[in-house]
């Protein structure tokens, strides 16, 4: 057991104080996002929306999200990645109090598109901001333990965000989501001094840059991870709404089984990253492996109605999600430094972005229309495309390697 331990927390020697500051920020931030959870289920027993409605109220969240992304990876190459998280941050924890008091949907529809353009503004800015402050071997580690904060404060999120929805209500979630949204800004000022962040900013520029947008493998491995992003965002909509409708599970049931997926990557997800990284497969590989799984979680929900076959599903997706996002994240990084790493991040967070305008509404659409069952076996087709996609940026990141070590003989 001390063996197992101590290895455990060798896992986090090496990284920088500053990864650990960005992952404390990222974690009080994170352990705030009540809300987001939760949202399917406030708009459709607190506000009475359709799932119709729903549907278009996640395709609003999936656009602001996409101008956030490209507006923050802008910004990030201009004025720094210091100044986009930072207002970010203090921005979108006032946002949170606001948007509570809208009702109506097209209000609804505008004030979560600004809520979360302003949120996700700085997403491609702390992608960057950990590229900087990583050592080139600690990248993916790097990577995986913001991940690890982001996952162990959802994990909590939920389960606080179950039980404030029954004792106080949902309007509870959107003071707390602002508050630590403020909080982790005050944080970062107090630790992550703007010119240490400048001088960095200046590292990472480099001369004559690619354009992000004429890397054609980098777009077709965005063209892949948009397709997981597809189907991974039905478990924070379609899927709470499928527990809650087919088995009958209430919103703290349904919150402990989301938190179960953050508890799992905080425990298992550094070690196998750790592992993973010490045997020969590339980065692709992983994705592909961790996109298959995500896949193969869909199929069990189909098989069978026994309500447990959920937590395996879930427990098999967490895995997938454990391995698919550490190394789809470091082979963005490595990819970016052919250009200005805000351009290429930017196009890396708006993949996601796309998949939240398609994702949600495509499945609350084809739910409503064809039942949840065939929603499953939509979501499993479209893994089987994005793995095909992978397999072909693979062996094209295979031949640019060939190409370069016969030129350097």
């Amino acid at each position: 057991m001390k063996k197992l331990l101590r290895n455990y927390i060798d896992t986090f020697s090496g990284l920088s104080k500053e990864v650990w500051w960005l992952a404390l920020i990222t974690l009080i931030n994170r352990m705030g996002a009540m809300v987001i959870p939760f949202l399917s289920l406030y708009l459709s027993d607190n506000l009475c929306f359709s799932l119709g409605q729903i549907g278009w109220v996640m395709t609003s969240y999936g656009l602001g999200s996409l101008l956030g992304a490209w507006i923050g990876g802008k910004l990030s190459d201009t004025i720094g990645y210091y100044k986009v998280i930072l207002s970010s941050l203090l921005l979108t924890g006032l946002s949170f109090f606001v948007v509570q008091y809208f009702t109506s949907f097209w209000s609804i529809c505008i004030s979560f598109f600004v809520l979360i353009a302003v949120a996700d503004a700085a997403r491609p800015a702390f992608f960057v901001a950990l590229s900087a402050y990583s050592k080139p071997a600690n990248k993916t580690r790097s990577l995986t333990f913001i991940r690890l904060a982001i996952n162990l404060g959802f994990s909590m999120a939920p389960a606080l965000g179950g039980l404030m929805i029954a004792t106080i209500g949902y309007s509870g979630l959107f003071w707390v989501d602002g508050i630590t949204c403020i909080i982790a800004g005050i944080i970062m000022i107090k630790t992550l001094h703007p010119k240490k962040a400048r001088i960095i900013d200046k590292e990472i520029i480099v001369d004559n840059p690619t354009p992000a947008y004429s890397d054609s493998v980098y777009i077709m491995f965005l063209i892949a991870l948009t397709l997981f992003g597809f189907i991974f965002v039905q478990y924070f909509s379609t899927i709470p709404l499928y527990y809650k409708e087919v088995h009958f599970l209430s919103e703290r049931n349904i919150g402990l089984i989301l938190a179960m997926n953050g508890v799992l990557i905080f425990i298992f997800e550094m070690p196998l990253i750790a592992y993973l990284e010490s045997t020969s497969l590339s980065k692709i590989g992983n994705v592909i492996n961790g996109f298959l799984l995500t896949g193969v979680s869909f199929i069990l929900l189909i098989i069978t109605p026994w309500a447990g076959i959920v937590i395996i599903g879930m427990i098999i997706a967490t895995v997938g999600e454990m391995i698919s996002f550490p190394f789809g994240n470091a082979f963005a990084l490595d990819r970016s430094k052919k250009g200005r790493q805000g351009a290429y991040m930017g196009l890396y967070s708006m993949s996601f972005s796309f998949a939240h305008i398609f994702g949600h509404n495509s499945g609350m659409q084809f739910i409503n229309q064809y039942g949840y069952n065939n929603t499953w076996v939509l979501m499993t087709i479209i893994s089987m495309v994005g793995i095909f996609l992978l397999f072909v940026v693979k062996q094209k990141v295979n031949k640019e390697n060939t190409s370069k070590e016969l030129k350097s003989v």
